[in-house]
């Protein structure tokens, strides 16, 4: 009896110990970090974790404005480091992952996107979706991969911008634009692999994707925010961002 009272009294004081973990996260992470708050969870419980997905620019915007972010999750570490060294991020910015850049077209379409350049350059190719790279980190880097190609140029007025690469993805995922030049991480989700086909743009045409991540000066004295953070870099974290095609720069 005693014994089942003590249970019953510690799980009462860990539910009362709960707290709402608020992150902020880059877009390309919708999906795999939707896994890990659910695995996170799942082993505790007793907390709840909030996920907000924009651009890693406009994180940036709203936490020096106040939002009440506990974790932020930029697709650029130079984001997190301008936090840090500002007094809005407390702990040293750590890299979570490497991106990569693919080109995607809808199955149905009759592209080919590993004819990449060339495919943009299709009479029948009259849009193309990019992340705005004017805060979109994803989007700097396509920007780039154009550049190195050598046709930017020659089809900037197709480029059709997205707020981030969420929407981005979405433009081509809907046929509202022929070609998208998206993460990996949302090119292999179940919903763009069902009716799309993606090609890997190489390495070396464009600097590495190194993506970053701290706690806030907001989440600071919370344990549920250190649980979560330390959590996102545990064995089964890692897996599932490899599932996403991310790389994780501890293994370099």
């Amino acid at each position: 009896m005693l014994r089942t009272l003590f249970f019953a009294l510690m799980v009462a004081f860990s539910f009362s110990r709960a707290e709402l973990i608020r992150v902020f996260a880059a877009a390309d992470l919708q999906y795999a970090l939707k896994d890990i708050a659910q695995l996170y969870e799942k082993e505790h419980p007793q907390d709840k974790v909030e996920l907000i997905f924009g651009s890693s620019g406009k994180g940036t915007a709203q936490i020096k404005a106040g939002a009440p972010f506990h974790i932020f999750f930029s697709a650029d570490m130079k984001y997190v480091e301008v936090l840090y060294k500002e007094g809005y991020v407390i702990t040293k910015p750590k890299p979570y992952a490497i991106g990569r850049l693919v080109v995607w077209v809808r199955k149905d379409s009759g592209l080919d996107p590993s004819k990449f350049p060339q495919i943009l350059l299709d009479p029948k190719v009259r849009k193309v979706a990019v992340a705005n790279w004017e805060h979109a980190p994803y989007g700097r880097a396509a920007k780039e991969a154009l550049e190195n190609y050598g046709v930017f140029d020659k089809i900037k007025d197709k480029l059709v911008l997205g707020e981030n690469v969420s929407q981005t993805a979405s433009f081509v995922y809907s046929g509202s634009a022929d070609v998208g030049i998206i993460p990996l991480s949302l090119a292999v989700s179940e919903n763009m692999k069902k009716v799309g086909t993606y090609w890997l743009i190489p390495e070396d045409k464009y600097k590495p994707i190194v993506q970053g991540y701290g706690i806030t000066k907001v989440g600071e004295n919370s344990q549920a925010v250190r649980r979560f953070y330390e959590f996102v870099l545990s064995p089964k974290a890692v897996e599932i961002l490899k599932k996403y095609g991310f790389d994780v720069p501890k293994e370099k």
